[in-house]
C-alpha cells in the first residue's frame, strides 16, 4: 500500500508487522498491481513523480523505473507480460514488465486520471475530457471513442466488463453502459451526484456508489433502478461485495457493512 507521502509498505497480514518500506519522490495515489512469471514476482505502482515503479515483492528493491510525461493517478492493469495504464499527460502508457521497456504510447486525451480495463488485448479507459475509449493495445490504435459533447465532464472511476457490456460512472452523475465491441450506449442512469467509484458488476446487477453518500442498486440489462441506501458520506473508493455482503468505505471514515448478515 503507498500514501500521499510517496512512501510504498509491505506489511504481513499474519502480523501487521512491516516487511520492507519503498519511497518514491511523489505522492501514491491509486493502488497498486502485481505481475509474476511463477518464478519472479514484481509489485507496480504509479507515482506523482511521473515513474511506474516495478518492486520485488520479496526485497523491496526496485527491479525498473519507467518515466511517463506527468503524474500517473491511475492503477496499473496487467495482462499476460504487458502493463497499461494512463498519465496525467494525456497517454495510454503499454509497458513491458519483463524488461521494463515500453511498447507503445497511445494518445487519449488531455488527462488519464483512471484506471483501465483489460481484455484479451484491449483496454478500455475513461479520460478528464468526458471520453471513453477502447485501444487494441497490441497494435497501439483506438478501436473506437465515445465522447459526452454536452458536459465535457471527468471520468475517474474504472470501467468494470461482463459479457458483451462495459460500465462505467462519471463525474457528470450519471452511469454508462455501453457495448464494448462498437462503444454504442446502450443505457444511462442518473444517480444523483458525481461518480468517482468503479463499478461493481454481477450476473444481473450493477452495483454504484457515488460522492452524495449513495449506494445503488441497477439492472445490468436496462439499468433500472434496484434500491438505494444513503450512507450520507461522499463515497469515492469502490465497494466491495463478499458472501453477501457489500462493504466499502466512506469520508466519515467509517467502514459499512450491509446486506443480510442470516447469510453465510
Amino acid at each position: 500500500m503507498g500514501n500521499l507521502s510517496g512512501i510504498f509498505f509491505s506489511v504481513s497480514l499474519e502480523s501487521g508487522k512491516l516487511n520492507w518500506k519503498y519511497e518514491t519522490e511523489g505522492q501514491i495515489m491509486a493502488g497498486a498491481n502485481w505481475w509474476t512469471n511463477g518464478t519472479k514476482t514484481y509489485i507496480l505502482v504509479g507515482s506523482y513523480d511521473y515513474f511506474l515503479h516495478c518492486i520485488d515483492i520479496n526485497t523491496g528493491k526496485s527491479v525498473w523505473k519507467y518515466e511517463s510525461n506527468n503524474y500517473l493517478n491511475g492503477a496499473v492493469a496487467v495482462e499476460d507480460n504487458v502493463a497499461v495504464f494512463g498519465g496525467c499527460d494525456g497517454f495510454l502508457h503499454i509497458v513491458n514488465i519483463p524488461e521494463g521497456k515500453i511498447k507503445s504510447t497511445v494518445e487519449i486525451a488531455s488527462y488519464v486520471a483512471g484506471s483501465a480495463c483489460l481484455e484479451n488485448g484491449k483496454a478500455f479507459i475513461g479520460d478528464y475530457d468526458g471520453g471513453f475509449t477502447c485501444v487494441d493495445y497490441n497494435q497501439g490504435k483506438v478501436l473506437w471513442k465515445w465522447k459526452n459533447e454536452t458536459s465535457k465532464l471527468p471520468f475517474i472511476a474504472s470501467p468494470a466488463i461482463f459479457g458483451n457490456t462495459v460500465i462505467i460512472g462519471s463525474r457528470d452523475k450519471y452511469v454508462y453502459c455501453f457495448d464494448k465491441l462498437t462503444g454504442k450506449q446502450l443505457w444511462k442512469m442518473n444517480t444523483g451526484s458525481r461518480v468517482d467509484a468503479s463499478s461493481i458488476v454481477t450476473d444481473d446487477k450493477v452495483l454504484i456508489a457515488n460522492m452524495r453518500g449513495d449506494l445503488t442498486a441497477l439492472t445490468r440489462g436496462e439499468g433500472k433502478l434496484l434500491w438505494s441506501y444513503e450512507i450520507g458520506s461522499a463515497i469515492f473508493s469502490t465497494p466491495a461485495i463478499i458472501e453477501h455482503k457489500i462493504i466499502l468505505g466512506a469520508q466519515d471514515g467509517n467502514v459499512y457493512c450491509l446486506g443480510n448478515t442470516g447469510n453465510k
